[in-house]
C-alpha cells in the first residue's frame, strides 16, 4: 500500500514537472514570436529606381538593428498609383503603410471609409518623438472628424503659388520679372518669347496637368477644378460656385487671348505634355512654392529658374494633407509600423539614406557637412523627397543656404489660415451628384483652363450642366455641414 502511495506521489511530481516545462516552452515560444523580425509592406508613389534594391538593403540593415523590422518598399509610378491603390484597398490586401494626400489616394475619403487606422493612440505610445517634431497646424489640419489617420510630412505648411521662369530665356531676351504680379502682367514677356524662341511653349499648360489653373481668391472645398469654394476675401461663411464669379471669367478670357496668340499649345486641352523641368521647352509655369524652391528646381532641371510670387502663403487643407503616410486598417503590425514612421521622421541617417541614397555612391559629404550629388544619384536613385517624410532633418546641398530650414519655419509662421482649414466634407449624402458634377468638370475644365475655348460661350454651358448634375443640392449639403463645423469649432 505504501509502495503504491509512493508511486502516486512520484507520478504527481512528474505531471507537475511536465506542466512547468510546457509553460516554459509556451513562454519561450511567445518570446520567440515577439523577437521575430517583422516585415512591413510600404506602398509609395514614384518611378521605381534602378538602385532601389541596393539602397533598401542598407535601409533594412539599419531598421532591423533599431526596431527589429525590415521594409518591403513597393514604388508605383505616378500615373498608376491612384488606380492601383484603389484596387489594393478594395481587395482588403494586408499591407502596412501607404502614401496618401489630398490629391492622390485620397486621404479624407480613405479615412472615412475605414481604409486607414486612426493613429492618435499609436502616436502617443510609439511616436512621441515624431509628434514633437510636427508643426501643430499639420496635426490639427489633418484630423478627420477629430481623429488623425496618418503622419503628415514636416515641410512647408502654407501654400504659395508662384510663376516659375526659365532664367536663361529671361536673360537672353533682356526680360525682367520685377513687375510681374498677375496673369495679365505676363503678356509682353510671352510675346517676346513667342517671337524669339523657336521650339518653346511660352506658357506651359496642358489638359494633363494642373499647372495653369489660375490663382483666384477662393478656398476650394475639394480642389481647384471642382465648383465649390469659400471666398478668401469675404467673411468666410458662404459656400459659392467660383465658376459663376467675375474673377473666373476674366482669368479664362485672358487665357483664351493667350491661346489665340499662340502662347499655348494648340492641342493643349487634349495634350499629355507635362512639361518636366529637365526639358527646357517651356518659358513660364505655375507651381507651389517653398523657401528656396528655385534652387531645388534649378538642380533638378540642370539650368537656372527664377520665381515671382502670386500671393502670400495660405494654409489650406490641401497643404496640410499634401504628403501623409497612413497605416492601413489591414495591417497586422500597426505598432511596428508606427515605430518605423517615428524612426524615419526623427533619425537623420535613415531619412537621408531613404532620400539621397548611399553616401559615397549616390552623393558625397563635403568638409562643411553639406552634400553634393554624384552622377549615380540622378541616374539611378532620384526619389521625390517630399513624399517620404520630415524635410527638416535632411542634409543641406552645397548650394543650399545655411538658414534653409529656419526659412521654412518662418514661412510657416507667416502663413494665414484659410476659412475651411480643418473642415472635411462628408460626401456620402450626395455621392451620386458629386460623381455627375465631376464628369461635367472633366468635360469642360481642360478646354477652359488651357484657353482653348471662348469662356463667354463655354462657361455658361458648363454652369448649366452643373445645374442639371445637381450642384444646388451639393452646395446646400456642403453649406449645412460647414455651418455645423463652424459652430463646433468657434
Amino acid at each position: 500500500m505504501k509502495r503504491f502511495r509512493f508511486i502516486g506521489i512520484i507520478g504527481l511530481l512528474f505531471i507537475l514537472l511536465l506542466a512547468a516545462c510546457s509553460n516554459q516552452s509556451d513562454e519561450a515560444s511567445s518570446e520567440g514570436k515577439d523577437s521575430e523580425t517583422v516585415t512591413l509592406t510600404w506602398y509609395t508613389v514614384g518611378a521605381p529606381q534602378p538602385d532601389e534594391d541596393k539602397v533598401m538593403e542598407k535601409v533594412n540593415e539599419y531598421v532591423k538593428d533599431k526596431i527589429n523590422a525590415t521594409i518591403d518598399l513597393k514604388m508605383i509610378d505616378w500615373g498608376d498609383y491612384e488606380q492601383k491603390m484603389q484596387v489594393i484597398t478594395a481587395s482588403g490586401e494586408n499591407y502596412d503603410i501607404a502614401f496618401t494626400a489630398s490629391y492622390l489616394n485620397n486621404y479624407t475619403l480613405n479615412a472615412r471609409k475605414g481604409a486607414f487606422l486612426a493613429i492618435d493612440d499609436l502616436l502617443e505610445e510609439h511616436g512621441k518623438e515624431l509628434k514633437e517634431t510636427l508643426d501643430p497646424a499639420l496635426l490639427e489640419g489633418a484630423k478627420i472628424d477629430g481623429k488623425l489617420y496618418g503622419v503628415p510630412a514636416n515641410k512647408e505648411v502654407g501654400q504659395q503659388a508662384v510663376y516659375v521662369f526659365n532664367k536663361e530665356m529671361l536673360e537672353r531676351n533682356n526680360l525682367s520679372i520685377d513687375n510681374v504680379n498677375s496673369l495679365e502682367d505676363l503678356e509682353p514677356l510671352l510675346a517676346t518669347i513667342k517671337e524669339n524662341e523657336s521650339g518653346v511653349t511660352p506658357l506651359a499648360t496642358s489638359g494633363a496637368s494642373s499647372l495653369w489653373r489660375p490663382f483666384l481668391p477662393f478656398d476650394y472645398i475639394f480642389n481647384e477644378q471642382m465648383p465649390f469654394a469659400v471666398r478668401l476675401d469675404g467673411n468666410g461663411e458662404e459656400v459659392v460656385n467660383p465658376y459663376e464669379s467675375e474673377e473666373m471669367m476674366e482669368s479664362l478670357k485672358t487665357m483664351h487671348e493667350y491661346y489665340k496668340k499662340g502662347y499655348i499649345l494648340k492641342d493643349a486641352a487634349t495634350s499629355k505634355e507635362t512639361f518636366p523641368f529637365e526639358v527646357d521647352n517651356w518659358f513660364v509655369r505655375k507651381e507651389g512654392y517653398q523657401p528656396y524652391a528655385e534652387l531645388l528646381w534649378s538642380r533638378n532641371a540642370g539650368y537656372d529658374v527664377a520665381v515671382a510670387p502670386i500671393h502670400d502663403p495660405i494654409v489650406f487643407n490641401g497643404s496640410v494633407t499634401g504628403s501623409i503616410q497612413a497605416i492601413s486598417s489591414t495591417s497586422k503590425h500597426p505598432e511596428k509600423a508606427m515605430e518605423f514612421l517615428n524612426l524615419l521622421n526623427t533619425d537623420p541617417y535613415l531619412r537621408n539614406l531613404m532620400d539621397k541614397g548611399i553616401e559615397g555612391e549616390h552623393y558625397e559629404k563635403l568638409d562643411n557637412g553639406k552634400i553634393k550629388d554624384l552622377p549615380a544619384r540622378l541616374d539611378n536613385y532620384n526619389i521625390s523627397s517630399y513624399t517620404l517624410g520630415n524635410q527638416f532633418i535632411l542634409d543641406l546641398y552645397e548650394d543650399d543656404p545655411d538658414d534653409k530650414w529656419d526659412a521654412f519655419k518662418e514661412f510657416n509662421a507667416s502663413a494665414t489660415n484659410a476659412p475651411t482649414l480643418g473642415f472635411h466634407f462628408d460626401t456620402n449624402p450626395v455621392r451620386t451628384e458629386i460623381a455627375s458634377i465631376s464628369n461635367v468638370m472633366d468635360e469642360f475644365a481642360p478646354a477652359l483652363y488651357t484657353g482653348s475655348v471662348d469662356p463667354e460661350e463655354y462657361l455658361p454651358k458648363a454652369n448649366e450642366k452643373l445645374k442639371e448634375a445637381g450642384i444646388d443640392k451639393v452646395m446646400e449639403e456642403i453649406q449645412k455641414q460647414y455651418d455645423e463645423w463652424r459652430a463646433e469649432n468657434k
